[in-house]
């Protein structure tokens, strides 16, 4: 079943990406043909001193259709008199039209220009943005006649775009993920990958999490999808971004802003199968010098798992077999906050502040059935335990962003600075009943154990980062920019036990608690240019950073306290990147990339506490770790089609040196007195990661849109260590389709579908970027460090949306996650000392429906101030709202 289905969907995938792409496109409407966004501006000055020249008339007309001559005509649809400073500014301008700019003045020669907006499907999505926010720069007006060159704007919104280092996807209209959290977006993301728990990987090694373009210390889950406007997919980040991750690309999630004159807003609400509610809504002010917006989500969350465990343990006499089935049941809530605003001090300088409050509760259980047995002929079951963990945790976090940006009267040129906070919080107290049976079935010899753990901690993170722009020529562009970054970390860990008269004490040989700061310093220039059909982008960063630790415990042995303290500096190392693009013609291109990363070795890595709270997973850091160093390498093929419809293939390589690698000792717990496994990390000598990926947004009609992505890979580890077997290569591939159909009445489905063949284990040592709060042990990672794969698994989710009432303002989405139940993560690991089974199922089928409802007027000018302008430009024929 499961070899038939993967045939057909990747036979599917390969005939509409190769057969329909070409020549079979149904020739659709481009998604940027109705929007309002553009705005022109700039300074009117004179010509002999340079000063901004007040009330000078700037008028903008708009070629039109004549339907009564058949003929274009051009047709006044906007003006207004300078300011002061002479500034000017049009907003809420349809950018698939042409415009011609005309000033005058008394005195001065009258100066007509031709503005417009052109269209590049699939093009790069950032510079598109930006272009579409025009600064038409200082028009000097002279007693002679002066014509400026005509000024061309690129602006579109695709589903899929793709810049020479970065992907971008527009999720606004997923409907998935109506409802629902960050994870569920990346769960229709090509090139991400997404466990049960809300992990994502991107090509097999997590990414690190941006919002707005800064690092942040919000999880995935508790992002709503409601408030995210794109996701920015980076796997191979160029010298302008942070170093650190190895292997790993960045992830970048824009939030919703709006910066159109006037109020708009959307609220919602929904509820899932299990009756938990969310609700939400956002709001956005723009008028005059000031745009607000603020946004606000609640949402419950009931989910339920179940897992199965086998493991036979062969590293101590006799051998044991461990059957272990599980049940969690995790019930919480989560609310996200975010409000901010921007003041235009002028057409060149803007303030800009936000915050986002973020809290949530998480009540986790799980009850675990334990039979222990030994493998030996005849021998009874000879223990059977039943393990009750009750948490109850929650988390807080604030973050805030001050920036300030300067647009230079050259067009394209800018000085950006700003600095980014975020302070999470969480508290959490878990407490377990362990109740053992020598022989499953009878209450002889029956005992009862009880621990408790306690914990909380807090995370202060700060990035101060200041950038400029400057295109030297219409080609060539100069960028630079400094960076510094510093985190500080405060943790406690307390585990304590139930003694037999009731009491409970603490133990400290087994609690913990530690300090750490690290800081990080870093300054880039990068330059870009083009030389005939070749583009290319070079750039070089420095980064220099360093770490100090402390750990306050009690010594297992002879249980004195003791304080340790651990230091580390990383000296200036340096980080090439060099990107080239190719013009083949005919909207192809062929892209290359070359970078150069580091993977520091996190606090939890270096930390050398032993965390016994699982008893079944213990872990330790190593303070010896080494950073690893990542060579990567990517070539893209890009074709772009007239339909807005797109094909992106890419051959990638990473190549690691000192892989940070989980590994596995047999010690003697100090608890019981019994030999145990413990996890840790070391260096491994190299690794390397490569494979190929294909991704494509093809308009198969005008009522079908259809997004395929097939990534095919391989890895392998190289050890230094003879004891450590080698891991043989495993070729995975994974795909993900995502179908939109347009139907009539208003109706519109989405179904989407994932298949991830067999995959080797990832070595668990880069971590970052997961998408849960944690309410276990604090040293987290994969329960087993061994080597070993994931078996296939696939699912499929559909959402359809119903739009209703005036303009479509309206609509019901009903989602089905998982519809044919066969979501199921199950893992083979084995090494030295065991082999192990285990598979899990978390929330299948689930369903849920949501209602919105946008509202927004753009044509009013709210905080109307009447002024001698106002009334001037009233008389001439003007739109008051276009001033500010």
């Amino acid at each position: 079943m499961k070899r038939t289905l993967t045939t057909l969907l990747f036979s599917f995938f390969c005939f509409t990406l190769f057969a329909q792409a070409p020549g079979g496109m149904a020739a659709g409407r481009g998604a940027a043909g109705g929007m309002n966004i553009g705005r022109f501006y700039g300074r009117i000055v004179d010509a002999s001193n340079n000063k901004g020249m007040e009330a000078v008339s700037v008028q903008l007309f708009q070629s039109k259709f004549d339907t009564l001559t058949k003929k274009r005509k051009d047709t006044l649809v906007n003006g207004m008199l300078t300011d002061k400073r002479g500034e000017f500014s049009f907003e809420g301008l349809a950018v698939a039209a042409s415009y011609r700019l005309k000033v005058s003045a008394i005195g001065f020669k009258v100066i007509d220009q031709k503005v417009g907006f052109e269209f590049k499907p699939g093009g790069d999505m950032s510079k598109a943005m930006n272009a579409v926010d025009k600064d038409l720069g200082n028009v000097k007006l002279t007693a002679d006649p002066q014509t400026l060159e005509n000024v061309t704007v690129t602006g579109s919104k695709p589903t899929v775009s793709a810049a020479i280092d970065r992907k971008v996807f527009n999720v606004e209209k997923n409907l998935n993920s109506t409802g629902g959290t960050a994870v569920d977006v990346m769960k229709n993301v090509p090139s991400l990958q997404v466990d049960l728990d809300g992990n994502v990987t991107l090509r097999n090694s997590s990414p690190q999490i941006y919002v707005d373009g800064r690092p942040s210390t919000l999880t995935l889950e508790q992002i709503p999808a409601d408030a995210i406007s794109s996701v920015e997919v980076i796997t191979n980040p160029s010298a302008k971004f942070d170093a650190s991750g190895g292997t790993s690309g960045i992830l970048n999630i824009v939030l919703k802003k709006n910066k159109k004159v006037g109020y708009s807003g959307n609220l919602r609400a929904g509820i899932d199968m299990r009756a938990q509610p969310n609700a939400g809504g956002d709001i956005n002010v723009r008028q005059n010098k000031l745009n607000l917006f603020a946004s606000g989500n609640y949402g419950q969350r009931k989910s339920i798992s179940m897992g199965e465990t086998e493991r036979l343990s062969v590293f101590d006499k006799p051998n044991t077999i461990l059957n272990q089935y599980d049940k969690n049941t995790n019930k919480g809530y989560f609310a996200f906050g975010r409000f901010g605003a921007d003041y235009f001090i002028d057409n060149r300088n803007t303030l800009s502040a936000s915050m986002n409050l973020v809290k949530g509760e998480f009540k986790p259980n799980t009850i675990s059935d334990i039979y222990i047995d030994t493998l030996l002929e005849g021998s009874k079951p000879e223990s059977y335990s039943q393990r009750n963990s009750n948490t109850v945790g929650n988390f807080r976090n604030l973050g805030a962003t001050l920036g300030f940006k300067h647009n230079f009267a050259k067009a394209g040129r800018e000085w950006t600075a700003d600095m980014n906070f975020n302070q999470s919080k969480n508290e959490n107290h878990n407490d377990i009943f362990t109740t053992t049976q020598p022989v499953s079935g009878s209450t002889e010899g029956m005992r009862t154990f009880r621990q408790l753990q306690d914990g909380s901690g807090t995370n202060q993170f700060m990035t101060i980062q200041t950038d400029f722009v400057n295109p030297l020529t219409e080609t060539a562009k100069l960028e630079m920019g400094l960076r510094a970054q510093f985190r500080n970390v405060d943790n406690e860990n307390i585990l304590s036990q139930q003694q037999a008269d009731g009491n409970i004490i603490k133990i400290p040989q087994l609690s913990s608690r530690y300090k750490n700061d690290d800081q990080v310093y870093a300054g880039y220039l990068s330059f870009s240019n083009k030389y005939k059909k070749l583009g290319y982008q070079v750039g070089l960063r420095a980064e220099s950073s360093s770490y100090q630790g402390t750990v306050y415990s009690t010594s297992v042995v002879t249980g004195k306290d003791s304080t340790s303290t651990f230091s580390n500096s990383f000296p200036i190392s340096l980080f090439p990147s060099v990107f080239l693009n190719y013009d083949l013609g005919n909207d192809q291109s062929l892209q290359f990339s070359y970078t150069r990363r580091v993977n520091r070795p996190n606090f939890f890595q270096l930390f050398p506490f032993t965390d016994y709270s699982d008893s079944l997973n213990l872990n330790r850091g190593n303070p010896d770790l080494r950073p690893e160093f990542t060579n990567s390498m990517e070539m893209s093929y890009q074709k772009n089609f007239e339909n807005n419809s797109n094909i992106l293939a890419s051959v990638y390589l990473k190549q690691t040196d000192n892989q940070i690698t989980r590994v596995q000792k047999v010690e003697t717990n100090p608890v019981t007195g019994k030999e145990v496994l413990i996890n840790t990390y070391e260096n491994a000598n190299s690794s390397y990661v490569g494979g190929l990926e294909l991704t494509a947004k093809i308009n198969m009609k005008k009522w079908w849109e259809l997004t395929p992505n097939v990534n095919l890979y391989t890895s392998k580890i190289n050890y230094d260590d003879p004891t450590v077997a080698a891991q043989d290569n495993i070729y995975s591939y994974f795909i993900k389709i995502n179908n939109n159909f347009k139907l009539p009445k208003n109706f519109t489905i989405q179904l989407s579908g994932e298949y991830t063949s067999k995959t080797i284990l990832p070595p668990g040592g880069s971590g970052g970027g997961g998408g849960r709060f944690s309410g276990g042990g604090f040293m987290g990672g994969p329960s087993s460090s061994a080597q070993g794969y994931v078996e296939p698994n696939y699912f499929v989710d559909m959402s359809v949306r119903y739009e209703f009432l005036k303009n479509r303002t309206a609509a019901i989405t009903l989602s089905w996650s998982d519809i044919f139940r066969t979501r199921i993560y199950q893992t083979h690991s084995e090494s030295a000392y065991f082999v192990q089974d285990a598979s899990r199922r978390r929330d299948p089928q689930m369903f849920r429906v949501n209602f919105s409802w946008r509202f927004g007027k753009f044509d009013t000018a709210l905080f109307k101030r009447k002024n001698v302008k106002g009334e001037m430009q009233n008389m001439q024929n003007m739109n008051e709202s276009s001033q500010f």
